[in-house]
């Protein structure tokens, strides 16, 4: 059986990606948490990843230590991990790529924090361009494909990798378009991504400088995790 290792559920959106896309598509796995620590966490990832990150899937001998490069591996066993058809594979494996290494201003102003509701200042100029971007990309893939999942009627891997925005557009009350909003919640409203968030809610370990990246958006509304 696979080992999946992964960080805080309230705050490691990389850690989400495999492990959604696991979960909704019931392939077998051991979920393995490691905590973040304050400061580096290199020696202590480094135990099970080369990179000294998360996300880390654990297949016997063989480690897959990048959250694209696991939904490739799983591929090879599971086809389902992406669509049936070549055109919708092309399009999910480029908008997974985008997600993979863009969208970096919307990732690092809105740090994942599934158990916060934050109201933000006033939004950078290229925050709404990334939020266009983002909406312009959905719309494209559920206009294109039928919907109701970006590449067509299933769950695959490019729904994954956006799995952890629409809990930022959650937490920050983030501006999206209409129909990006509406596959937010469709997103939200997965039984998987609800079990993500309630075990995210359960969680008592707080890093400081998680705590802190969140807060520098806005102001702090409501938090909903356990004490």
């Amino acid at each position: 059986m696979y080992q999946l290792y992964i960080a805080n559920k309230n705050y490691s959106s990389w850690s989400l990606r495999p492990w959604i896309l696991l979960s909704q598509l019931g392939i077998p796995f051991e979920e393995c948490i490691v905590p973040f620590d304050t400061g580096s966490n290199w020696e202590k990832f480094r135990r099970f990843s080369p990179s000294g990150k998360v996300p880390c899937l654990v297949d016997d001998q063989t480690i897959v230590w990048d959250s694209l490069a696991i939904a490739e591996y799983l591929a090879e066993s599971y086809p389902e991990v992406w669509p049936d058809s070549r055109e919708a594979r092309a399009w999910a494996r480029c908008a997974s790529a985008e997600m993979h290494s863009g969208f970096s201003v919307l990732r690092n102003s809105c740090p994942m924090s599934v158990g916060v509701r934050i109201r933000p200042h006033q939004l950078s100029e290229q925050l709404i361009t990334e939020l266009a971007r983002l909406s312009e990309l959905w719309e494209q893939g559920l206009n294109q494909f039928g919907g109701p999942f970006l590449a067509g009627k299933k769950f695959t891997a490019v729904d994954a990798f956006f799995a952890p925005v629409a809990f930022r557009i959650q937490s920050y009350d983030l501006p999206v378009s209409p129909t990006a909003k509406a596959y937010a919640e469709r997103l939200l409203n997965l039984q998987s991504m609800m079990e993500w968030e309630e075990e995210a809610l359960k969680e008592v370990w707080r890093e400081e400088g998680h705590e802190q990246e969140a807060l520098a958006i806005g102001i702090l509304l409501n938090d909903l995790r356990a004490r």
